[in-house]
C-alpha cells in the first residue's frame, strides 16, 4: 500500500533541480493552489441530495456458482417504498434491506439454476409514485480465467507513469484533479490503458508472461489521484486511463500474446471522495474514531497468541489517512457489495488474478470468505495479498490450508513473499556470518514447509512502496543481476518492477520517487527506452539481461516447477538445484564482494552422472565441474550436462 513505505524509508533521492519545487518535497502542499486538503471527519448518512441515480452491480451473469445477488440502488428518499420486479425466467425477489440512509435500498435476488439472460426491471412504488430500475442478466461468461502460477513471470506497472498513448484523456474539467504536470510528483502525468497496450510487444520481447497493473478503478480525489488506491467508483475504471471497454480489451489482447493480467484491488479503504463515502448507507460503513486515528502497521498483530485489544483495533479499524476511510467489512452490505464487485470484474473482462492491497487490515474473516467465494466462481484463479511481514510464519498464517489458523481457512493461495525480498537484500548488503548475508535464503526458504504450495508466493525485489533495488544495491550492476538472478531461479512466481529492466533508480522519500515516468512513453520525450537505440550500453546491458534470463525461464519448465534442493551455504557462497525428470539447473550465488573457487564434491547427490555444464547467460561451456569459478556478486544458472 502507498502509505506503508513510511515503515521501511531507506534513504532520501534528490531529484534533479529543474523536478524539484514546494510539492515535491512538502507533503502539506500537494494540492493545487486555492483547493482545501480534506479534514478527517465523522460520517453520518445524512440522506442529503442524490445527485446521481446508482444501480451496482450494473448487470450480473446466470449460472453463477452463487445464486443469491444483492442490487445495491441508490436513489432520492427511497426507504419508504415497496419494492417489486417484473417477470423473468428464474429470477426471484428475495428479501430487500432497508438502512438507516432513506437514499439507500439493497434488494436480494435468487438467480436460479433455470435462469435465462434477458432483461426485467427492479420496480419501486410508493402510492403513485412509481420508480423503475432497468436490470439484465446477462449469459455466463465465456472467457474463463489462465490460472497464474510459477510457470509465469510478472511485470508490475503504474499506468499512470507508463506511457501516454491517448492525450485526450488527460484531463477533464468535472474531476476533483485537474491537468497534468509531469514535474510534480503527487500531480497525473497522463499515462492510460492506450499506453500499456501500445507496448504489449515490448512486454512480449522481455519475456513477460503476466501484467500486473496498479489499481485502474476511478479516483476521481483533489490530490494522489494518479496511484488508484483511493478509489471513487469500484465499477468504473477512471477515465482518465480510459473506458471498462478498453480495459476488457486490454485484457483480450493480452491473452491473444500469452500474457495473463492480474487486477490490483482494495478491499481495506477508499477514496474520502467516493459516492457512498459523502453520503454513507450506515453509521458504520466505516470505522469511526473521535479523531483520524491511524492503524498499527504490523500484521503479525492477527498471529499474536498475546495481542493486546487495543492493537487489534487499530491495525483492523484504522484509517490510512484522512482522506482514506477505512471500511467496515463486518457490516453484511459493504461485505456483499465488495465481495460481488470483483465477481462482477471476473466474469466481464476475463482477468486471470487478483493482488489484494493491505491484505491483512481488512476483517479477517470477510478476506477468507472472498477467497473461498472466488475458489467457487472461478476455480484456478489466484489471488494473491500483500502482507507486508518480516516472518515467514506471519505470512504463512494468511495462505490456505495450512493448518496454522484456528478459527478459519483463509483460501488465499498466494501471497507476496515479503520474507524472501529481505533476505534476498540482506543477502547482498550484509556480511556474511553465522546469522546474516548468503544464509538469510537458506534459513528462510527451510521454513517453506509452513506454506501449503510455497511454489505459488509471488516473489519481487522492488516495487511501488519500495526503494528501487537498483539504488539499494549502490547501483551496482552485478549486485543486481545476483538477485534477480536468483529471484528467476528459486521457486515462485517473480514479478519485475516497471523500469527496472533498463536501470531506473530512487529511494521512497518520499514513494513518488520511485514512480518515474518511462522514458519514451510520452510523445516528445528525449529518449525512447523501450527501444534498444534509446537505451545506453548499459542500460541495454540489463535489459538483455533480464530479457535472456526470462525467456529460458520461459522455455524450461525446470525452473518453473522443477523440484528445488538446497545447500547450507558455506563462506558466502549459496548452491541450490532446480531439477525434474528432464533436467538439472545447478545456481551459484556469491555474496562475496571478490571472486571465489567453489568445490562440487559435496554436491555429488545432485551432480553424478554430470561431467560438464553450459553456463545458461554467457552460453560458455564448462569442461570441467570439480571447481566452479565464480566472480564478485554473481550467480551462475549452469545446465548441467
Amino acid at each position: 500500500m502507498i502509505f506503508c513505505c513510511a515503515i521501511l524509508t531507506l534513504f532520501a533521492l534528490k531529484l534533479p533541480a529543474q523536478q524539484t519545487n514546494i510539492y515535491d518535497d512538502n507533503p502539506e502542499q500537494r494540492l493545487p493552489i486555492g483547493m482545501e486538503k480534506a479534514k478527517y471527519r465523522h460520517l453520518s448518512p445524512t440522506g442529503g441530495k442524490v445527485d446521481k441515480v446508482r444501480v451496482e452491480p450494473p448487470f450480473w451473469f446466470v449460472g453463477m456458482a452463487k445464486p443469491e445477488l444483492e442490487v445495491l440502488i441508490y436513489d432520492q428518499n427511497i426507504k419508504d417504498y415497496e419494492v417489486s420486479i417484473s417477470k423473468a425466467e428464474g429470477v426471484r425477489l428475495v428479501t430487500d434491506y432497508k438502512v438507516e440512509n432513506p437514499n439507500y435500498r439493497f434488494v436480494a435476488l435468487e438467480i436460479g439454476p433455470g435462469a435465462k439472460p434477458g432483461k426485467f426491471n427492479i420496480v419501486l412504488k410508493k402510492g403513485s409514485d412509481t420508480k423503475t430500475y432497468p436490470y439484465e442478466i446477462k449469459p455466463h461468461p465465456t472467457v474463463k480465467p489462465k490460472p497464474v502460477n510459477s510457470s509465469d513471470f510478472i511485470y508490475l506497472a503504474m499506468p499512470d507513469r507508463f506511457a501516454n498513448g491517448d492525450p485526450s484523456n488527460d484531463s477533464y474539467p468535472d474531476m476533483n484533479q485537474v491537468g497534468v504536470n509531469r514535474q510534480k510528483m503527487y500531480f497525473r502525468h497522463g499515462g492510460d490503458l492506450q499506453g500499456v497496450l501500445n507496448h504489449l510487444d515490448y512486454l512480449s520481447e522481455l519475456g513477460v508472461t503476466a501484467l500486473w497493473l496498479n489499481p485502474v478503478m476511478e479516483n476521481n480525489q483533489p490530490y494522489e489521484s494518479y496511484h488508484g488506491y483511493a478509489v471513487t467508483d469500484f465499477y468504473n475504471v477512471d477515465k482518465r486511463f480510459g473506458t471498462n471497454d478498453l480495459y476488457k480489451k486490454l485484457v483480450d489482447e493480452c491473452h491473444k500474446r500469452g500474457i495473463k493480467v492480474v487486477m490490483d484491488i482494495i478491499f481495506n479503504h477508499c477514496g474520502d471522495q467516493h459516492w457512498f463515502i459523502k453520503d454513507v448507507p450506515t453509521e458504520d460503513w466505516v470505522h469511526q474514531w473521535p479523531e483520524l486515528t491511524k492503524p498499527v502497521y504490523r500484521g503479525s498483530i492477527n498471529t499474536d497468541p498475546y495481542k493486546s485489544e487495543w492493537d487489534q483495533a487499530h491495525v483492523a479499524n484504522g484509517w490510512f489517512d484522512n482522506h482514506m476511510p477505512d471500511l467496515n467489512q463486518k457490516n453484511p452490505r459493504l461485505a456483499n457489495y465488495l465481495i460481488q464487485n470483483i465477481v462482477w470484474w471476473t466474469a466481464y473482462s476475463g482477468q486471470d488474478a487478483y493482488r489484494v492491497d493491505t491484505y491483512y487490515y481488512p476483517n479477517q474473516k470477510f478476506t477468507a470468505d472472498w477467497s473461498a467465494r472466488m475458489e467457487a466462481e472461478f476455480p484456478g484463479i489466484l489471488n494473491f495479498g500483500e502482507v507486508w511481514v518480516e516472518n515467514v510464519s506471519t505470512l504463512a498464517y494468511y495462505t490456505k490450508d495450512n493448518g496454522l489458523s484456528k478459527d478459519f481457512n483463509y483460501h488465499l493461495p498466494s501471497a507476496k513473499d515479503f520474507p524472501l525480498m529481505f533476505a534476498t537484500t540482506d543477502a547482498l548488503t550484509q556480511k556474511n556470518e553465522w546469522l546474516t548475508g548468503a544464509i538469510r535464503l537458506y534459513m528462510t526458504l527451510s521454513q517453506d514447509f509452513l506454506y501449503e504450495n510455497p511454489f505459488l508466493n509471488v516473489l519481487f525485489l522492488d516495487n511501488h512502496d519500495l526503494s528501487r533495488f537498483y539504488s539499494v544495491m549502490s547501483e551496482d550492476l552485478d549486485k543486481l543481476k545476483a538477485g534477480y538472478t536468483f529471484m528467476m531461479t528459486t521457486r515462485g512466481i517473480p514479478s519485475l518492477y516497471y523500469g527496472t529492466e533498463i536501470l531506473l533508480t530512487g529511494y521512497t522519500n518520499p514513494d513518488g520517487k520511485v514512480r518515474q515516468d518511462f522514458p519514451g512513453g510520452w510523445s516528445g520525450d528525449a529518449a525512447n527506452k523501450f527501444t534498444a537505440a534509446g537505451r545506453s550500453e548499459k542500460e541495454n546491458l540489463a535489459f538483455n539481461y533480464f530479457k535472456k534470463l526470462a525467456n529460458y525461464r520461459k522455455e524450461n519448465a525446470v525452473l518453473q516447477t522443477g523440484k528445488l534442493t538446497q545447500f547450507v551455504p558455506e563462506d558466502g557462497v549459496y548452491v541450490y538445484f532446480r531439477h525434474n525428470s528432464d533436467k538439472t539447473v545447478m545456481c551459484v550465488m556469491n555474496c562475496n564482494d571478490g571472486p571465489k573457487t567453489v568445490a562440487t564434491k559435496k554436491f555429488a547427490e545432485r551432480m553424478a552422472g554430470f561431467t560438464k555444464a553450459k553456463n545458461v547467460m554467457t552460453d560458455e561451456q564448462l569442461s570441467s565441474l570439480d571447481n566452479i569459478q565464480i566472480g564478485r556478486y554473481t550467480t551462475l544458472v549452469l545446465e548441467l550436462q
